[in-house]
């Protein structure tokens, strides 16, 4: 597989990936980041030798911002987008996206961090299934369903290496392992049955779109999931301790920094964690799947 990385440089460095993957009818495209760095996605193709309007295939993982916030403007040079089938009609029609996004965010941090979101046309978004393998130039694209992290979410299979998207957690700059657990879509079951369909695969190299690729596959997917179990139980006992939603969140916001603490890592890495999986995300997304998964069942 020919593959090229771009760091679309979100903010920073090594936070956000995009893969060109070279076929025989040009290049196809993972994940197009959000539509606050186009320009530095049109810079990186460029230096590829590319134009947006070469990229006739591009494939987002889901449907968060970060992932597939540019999409729409892929499509507008030409580009077809492929999407998990839930993820495809708010790709067509993003406002119900877009105000769920901005309940979280609010105004200001939505235009700040992800620009303008406009909506593809239907004849452009193609809604793809798992199992399915879609043949490009050569290229096999293998569709594997893992929710978890968000219902619709999707990995890509080329050859032996896995794109993860959310799912393998976030890994940036040498930093720890991180799951990114935001509202309001988590769901643990679900997750730690995706990272068992990961292993199952058992990939050579997985790619996390937070950020770039790895061959030692096992012990990240193990640390993403024992991270995930630590940091549910650590939220479950306060969720059923009855203290409020925002109590949790600052304790977290503490035990947030003890782990950077822990792992040694400069104040630069830690801040691109803050930026791409902020702790008050992390809490929101845990304690609403406890209040809405894990009580209503004791």
């Amino acid at each position: 597989m020919d593959l090229k990385i771009i760091d679309l440089n979100f903010f920073m460095t090594e936070t956000i990936a995009s893969y060109v993957i070279e076929t025989g009818e040009g290049p196809i495209l993972i994940e197009t980041g959000p539509e606050t760095v186009f320009e530095n996605l049109k810079s990186g193709l460029s230096d590829l030798g590319y134009s947006p309007s070469d990229v006739k295939h591009v494939f987002v993982t889901h449907i968060h911002l970060d992932h597939s916030g540019g999409a729409w403007r892929l499509a507008e040079t030409g580009s077809t987008i492929y999407v998990h089938p839930v993820g495809a009609p708010h790709l067509i029609e993003p406002e119900k996206l877009m105000k769920s996004a901005t309940r979280i965010y609010g105004e200001d941090d939505m235009k700040r961090l992800w620009g303008e979101v406009g909506g593809i046309d239907k004849d452009r978004v193609v809604a793809i299934e798992d199992g399915q393998s879609i043949n490009i130039g050569g290229v096999e694209i293998r569709v594997v369903e893992t929710a978890g992290h968000a219902g619709h979410h999707h990995c890509y299979l080329i050859e032996n290496a896995l794109f993860t998207g959310d799912t393998a957690g976030c890994m940036m700059a040498g930093g720890p392992m991180i799951p990114a657990t935001p509202p309001p879509e988590i769901h643990l079951e679900k997750w730690n049955a995706s990272i068992d369909k990961m292993r199952e695969i058992s990939p050579d190299v997985i790619y996390l779109t937070h950020f770039g690729g790895y061959t030692d596959v096992g012990p990240m997917l193990d640390a993403a999931a024992e991270r995930l179990e630590q940091w549910s139980e650590w939220i479950g006992e306060r969720v059923s301790a009855g203290k409020s939603d925002e109590e949790i969140t600052e304790e977290f916001g503490a035990y947030f920094d003890e782990i950077f603490e822990h792992e040694g890592v400069s104040e630069e890495i830690h801040r691109k964690y803050a930026l791409m999986a902020p702790y008050h995300m992390n809490a929101g997304g845990l304690i609403r799947y406890w209040k809405k998964y894990r009580l209503p069942a004791s």
